[in-house]
């Protein structure tokens, strides 16, 4: 049986309860009221429905207050029991004691019937309120348990479902962390081997001119001896032109040496100033709302160049790890330079 079935049978029984309370309550005021009004002096006659009247409001007050005390579940005392009979029974008396005052045995019967069904009503209406009471309750009870266990049931398979989730995305961040390693050890390698290369075709390329300096050398020395036997003052203006040549070679190659230190710094302070933003992106800690698109890429690109994994760097600037990742990928395709920095 379900609650509805439960709240249509209190329905009836409450219908039912009623209907005869009602019955019996008329009853009771149109047998009763001329056995008043023969036993009150004639002033006094419209006096005679007060009586029924009465006791037939005590017993209304007996059955509402029951019903409501066995929804409730609560136990009235000795009282409203007391309550209840003596209602009952002034009830009977009062519808019977015409018919036995004139000995009428089968009027004491027939008026009988309504007080006794009353009385019957009342204490059967108790008891079935007080069942229906139990079983709501019972019912209400294996409800809550019922669902509580389904609310379990949805918990756990939400962990499960989470723990899942974290396990992939786990996963997924180490795959990509060895192919991002894999991807840095092989640009290392392929730097390396280039670099070499260039060693050696550097090398070939300074022995090559080392050998026409030398060559040139023994022209020069040649020449140099031809003219000295030749020519002493053209031999001082050669050696006077060779002095104004070096001096201009070293203030030249001054001039180089101080560009190179300045470009040295100059790159040197782009880089600090991109490591400072950097830290201050990353030290902005997790947002709670998305970042606008410019700045989330900026966070993106300083968490890439920091070697953050993807899960923090979306934390970091509010957007999906998904849209994280393709960044990362981006990043990795279009910078490979920033890759090797990350991995090292």
């Amino acid at each position: 049986m379900n609650a509805v079935q439960i709240r249509s049978a209190e329905q009836a029984l409450s219908f039912g309860t009623w209907l005869i309370v009602c019955g019996a309550m008329l009853y009771s005021v149109l047998t009763v009221t001329p056995l008043m009004r023969a036993h009150t002096p004639d002033a006094w006659d419209w006096t005679a429905p007060i009586l029924p009247i009465v006791v037939d409001a005590a017993v209304v007050i007996v059955v509402r207050l029951d019903s409501v005390l066995a929804r409730l579940g609560g136990e009235g005392g000795r009282w409203p029991v007391v309550l209840r009979w003596m209602t009952g029974i002034m009830t009977l008396a009062l519808n019977t004691a015409d018919s036995a005052l004139r000995k009428d045995l089968v009027g004491v019967a027939v008026h009988a019937v309504a007080p006794l069904l009353l009385i019957v009503t009342a204490e059967t209406g108790l008891a079935y309120r007080r069942s229906i009471t139990a079983a709501v309750a019972g019912l209400e009870e294996r409800e809550r348990a019922e669902r509580r266990r389904r609310e379990q049931e949805a918990r756990q398979r939400a962990e499960d479902a989470e723990k899942a989730e974290r396990q992939r995305a786990d996963e997924e961040e180490r795959r990509e962390r060895e192919r991002r390693e894999f991807d840095a050890r092989m640009a290392r390698e392929q730097r390396e081997h280039e670099a070499s290369l260039a060693r050696e075709q550097a090398e070939r390329e300074e022995r090559k001119e080392q050998a026409e300096r030398d060559r040139i050398a023994a022209v020069e020395r040649a020449e140099r001896e031809a003219r000295e036997r030749d020519e002493h003052e053209r031999e001082q203006q050669r050696l006077t032109r060779e002095r104004r040549e070096r001096e201009a070679a070293q203030r030249a190659e001054h001039d180089r040496r101080q560009a190179i230190e300045q470009a040295a710094r100059e790159q040197r302070e782009r880089v600090e100033r991109a490591e400072r933003e950097r830290a201050a992106l990353l030290a902005a800690g997790p947002v709670n709302d998305k970042q606008p698109e410019e700045q989330a890429r900026r966070t993106v690109a300083a968490a890439f160049a920091a070697s953050v994994p993807v899960r923090q760097a979306a934390e970091l600037c509010g957007w999906s790890v998904g849209w994280v990742a393709t960044r990362y990928q981006e990043l990795r395709d279009t910078n490979p330079a920033a890759l090797e920095g990350a991995s090292r």
